[in-house]
């Protein structure tokens, strides 16, 4: 499944991605997958299970949202799907 406008792939977390988010709660929905290259290979992702508890949190205070963040493996790779 390549990038388009409803899925995104970052390698690794930065607070700045929450616009993504702002943009896909304000549009049609997307997927932004933390821990995958440009390619869509999963690259993991250090820190993924407290990313895993922290992300919902900064979702919910800049946003004002609830966001469910899921854990996925692939490969004995760590990566998260918003």
């Amino acid at each position: 499944m390549p990038e388009h406008q409803e899925i995104e792939w970052k390698e690794s977390w930065r607070d700045e991605y929450l616009k993504w988010l702002c943009g896909y709660a304000n549009a049609h929905g997307g997927i932004l997958f933390i821990g995958k290259d440009d390619d869509g290979k999963v690259v993991g992702i250090q820190g993924s299970k407290k990313l895993l508890e922290d992300l919902p949190n900064k979702i919910t205070n800049a946003l004002g949202i609830i966001a469910d963040v899921n854990l996925r493996t692939d490969g004995g790779k760590y990566y998260l799907e918003r």
